[in-house]
């Protein structure tokens, strides 16, 4: 309740204020009318990744290539802007929820999560900006100056790996993110990174739950765990298995738990300790919610806002005014050619300064985003997409696409994937036009075979 009361107090505060500025003088609102919502714009960008990322993305999730820019125009004649990722999203505005805030007041309109995140996100900035303050400003008291932020990937191979460590760490960054999956040799991959980077350099593996049970996975977890880049498992085994994480803390108790705030209830997580902090993200609302609970519990956590530039900059406003967002956040905006920013979000020995400008404090490259615009598909794109997965002794394994987000995770939950040997390693093949080629494709659109 003190979390609502508190939000009550800061809009009626916050709009009294923009009536206030809006009736002394605003051109674009007559005087004695309130603040509305004029209009709203989306965009439709297409943003290339770089070259390593490509490869990798490629084989899963293509489709992150797609954003949404929103702008929002007030009238007051001030515009706010967001982003949506378009396939990846923990909300997607559509037609509805832009009918739904126009000619309403901004103030009241911000804080509904269920208006996605492009358009939440830009009536934030709007309101921002109208006010003069940097969005932290509107979600509360500012605790730090500067937030820790993490380069991301998905999961590669070991050489892309410690290439892209490598460039993280020219850039800057301290922190790297990526996935830890059963189709790549891990033991590989740390090794590699163990004699290539600094110990100050820190990992977080990202199992999605593929280690399974706490009986097979700790035994991998505590080798891992010798390599001091190693810096935090999320989650290692499904969520639920309270038990088996609480085994896991206890086998490697200087690497860190993470799970996604919610599964197990909070309440479970308090009372257990099955985990040592959390990965939040979602609408303001929301993340405002989760993040002042671990602050509550003094539990850490990482922001796990995904997108371009944009949503990078809109995190940084979060970790300004959360006690507890002390992990490095996972914004993914790395893992483009272009961020979309006229100016980047600098990184300094892993964390980026709190921008002190109205709205985002950083403003949107519309040239980029005029390079990049496309037609909004009609769905998902979802191109033809075959993996080969190997191992030393010959065998073969081969998986298409199925249409889902993490399709390949099936495969390991369901026990088709050799549970993480040694020597393993995938990669996509590309369509040649060969009738080889299409054979496998179809055989394994409908089910994953093995070869050898």
């Amino acid at each position: 309740m003190t979390v609502a009361v508190d939000r009550r107090t800061a809009v009626a505060t916050l709009a009294a204020g923009v009536w206030a500025g809006t009736r002394r003088g605003s051109k674009a609102a007559p005087a004695g009318r309130g603040l509305a919502v004029k209009s709203v714009e989306r965009t439709t960008v297409r943003v290339p990744f770089r070259e390593v990322p490509a490869r990798n993305m490629d084989r899963e999730i293509p489709h992150w290539r797609y954003s949404e820019v929103t702008t929002v125009e007030l009238s007051n004649g001030v515009k706010g802007h967001g982003e949506s990722m378009l396939y990846y999203s923990w909300g997607v505005t559509d037609d509805r929820d832009v009918q739904r805030v126009l000619r309403k007041n901004p103030v009241e309109a911000m804080w509904d999560d269920s208006l996605g995140a492009g358009l939440q996100t830009a009536l934030f900035d709007a309101v921002a900006k109208s006010n003069d303050v940097p969005v932290h400003r509107l979600l509360g008291h500012r605790v730090h100056d500067r937030t820790p932020v993490a380069w991301w990937n998905i999961d590669t191979s070991t050489e892309d790996m410690v290439s892209e460590c490598k460039t993280a760490l020219a850039a800057g960054y301290t922190a790297y993110k990526t996935k830890g999956r059963p189709w790549f040799d891990v033991r590989a991959q740390i090794a590699a990174v163990r004699n290539a980077l600094p110990e100050s350099f820190h990992i977080a593996f990202d199992f999605n739950d593929t280690l399974l049970d706490a009986d097979r996975g700790i035994p991998i977890l505590k080798e891992l765990a010798e390599a001091p880049q190693i810096h935090i498992w999320e989650t290692p085994i499904f969520q639920k298995d309270v038990a088996g994480n609480l085994a896991i803390r206890k086998a490697t108790p200087r690497v860190p738990v993470a799970m996604h705030y919610g599964n197990p209830p909070p309440a479970v997580v308090a009372k257990s300790g099955c985990c040592d902090g959390f990965v939040v993200g979602g609408g303001a609302s929301r993340v405002l919610q989760q993040g002042r609970f671990a602050g509550q519990m003094k539990m850490p956590f990482w922001l796990q806002l995904v997108g371009t530039g944009i949503t990078a900059a809109w995190s940084l406003h979060f970790g300004a005014v959360l006690t507890s967002a002390t992990w490095p956040a996972v914004n993914c905006h790395q893992l483009y050619e272009h961020d979309l920013l006229a100016d980047p979000i600098v990184v300094k020995e892993g964390t980026a300064a709190i921008p002190e400008a109205p709205g985002l404090g950083h403003a949107i490259d519309w040239n980029a985003v005029e390079t990049y615009r496309v037609e909004k598909p009609a769905s998902r794109p979802e191109p033809e997409r075959l993996i080969e997965t190997t191992w030393p002794d010959g065998r073969r394994l081969w998986t298409a696409n199925t249409g889902r987000v993490n399709f390949m995770l099936k495969n390991a939950r369901d026990g088709k994937m050799p549970y993480f040997e040694p020597g393993v390693d995938t990669r996509l093949v590309p369509d040649d036009g060969s009738p080889e080629w299409r054979r496998r494709y179809d055989r394994a659109r409908r089910e994953a075979f093995f070869e050898g």
